[in-house]
């Protein structure tokens, strides 16, 4: 069985598609390489791959070489990446990239009759690709400031998930220190249902909907559990606030950390 291949269709068609994968693992990387660097490993990764198909290998070192060879030579040079751990990131990127787009394509198969519609095709699959992996990304980064808090008052001691948010510059005015905030639950665990009773006092805050007043109190300790490096700070005699709903829609944490606490006021040691 024979078959008709236009080398140039196949050339052009491989250069697109490198090209897009290799500036969506350049984006996902931040890696510091000029788009016409990117469009050179595209280039070298379209040729390598007419060559490939014009050779007569056997179909074992065809695989080996267009899997691993071609695209480890892409990465190599279009990303500018000596072999070590961001080489093989970056490869192990590529593939995945590659196979959220080629999904893309291919429940888009019954409507790409033609090559400029193909081609439209495959820029939308790319900037729904980087949209993912933005989303993906921003997720994890958000995931990775959830720490372990453990808050002592009273006598009481409470144990909550912790996000330790940039955004949250919420300071006592009389103090001038910062304000971490908790949910109403875990404050009801710590006062012991007395949220208005003694030691509680009441200060302004603005958030992006609108302005209020918030009760806060002074604990004995805060113990924060930071999952990187293994850190453990104190925090004594903290000013705590208390949110009027939860703290986080999903409640996988409990605490808004103001970040300044790491900062005044803390003795920290490595655990």
């Amino acid at each position: 069985m024979y078959y008709e291949l236009y080398i140039d269709i196949l050339f052009l068609m491989n250069f697109m598609m490198d090209s897009l994968l290799l500036f969506a693992v350049k984006k996902l990387m931040r890696c510091p390489v000029s788009s016409g660097r990117v469009l050179l490993g595209s280039v070298a990764g379209a040729v390598l791959t007419c060559l490939l198909m014009m050779c007569p290998l056997p179909a074992a070192v065809r695989l080996l070489a267009g899997y691993v060879g071609i695209s480890g030579m892409m990465v190599r040079i279009g990303l500018n990446l000596r072999p070590g751990k961001e080489f093989w990131k970056a490869f192990g990127l590529l593939y995945i990239s590659a196979f959220l787009i080629g999904g893309m394509l291919q429940a888009l198969r019954p409507w790409l009759r033609t090559g400029s519609i193909f081609f439209a095709a495959a820029a939308g699959a790319y900037y729904l690709m980087c949209g993912i992996w933005k989303r993906l990304l921003r997720l994890g980064r958000r995931q990775a400031q959830i720490c372990e808090v453990v808050l002592h008052s009273g006598g009481k001691t409470c144990h909550m998930h912790a996000l330790l948010d940039t955004g949250n510059g919420l300071t006592d005015p009389l103090s001038g220190e910062p304000v971490s905030v908790i949910d109403p639950v875990c404050a009801g665990r710590i006062l012991g249902g007395e949220e208005g009773g003694a030691g509680i006092r009441y200060i302004p805050y603005r958030t992006v909907g609108g302005e209020g007043v918030m009760p806060v109190f002074r604990a004995e300790q805060l113990e924060i559990y930071l999952p990187e490096g293994g850190m453990q700070f104190q925090a004594q005699h903290p000013i705590i606030g208390i949110c009027e709903g939860n703290v986080s829609e999903r409640e996988d944490y409990q605490m808004i950390l103001n970040p300044e606490i790491l900062v005044s006021h803390i003795h920290g040691k490595t655990v």
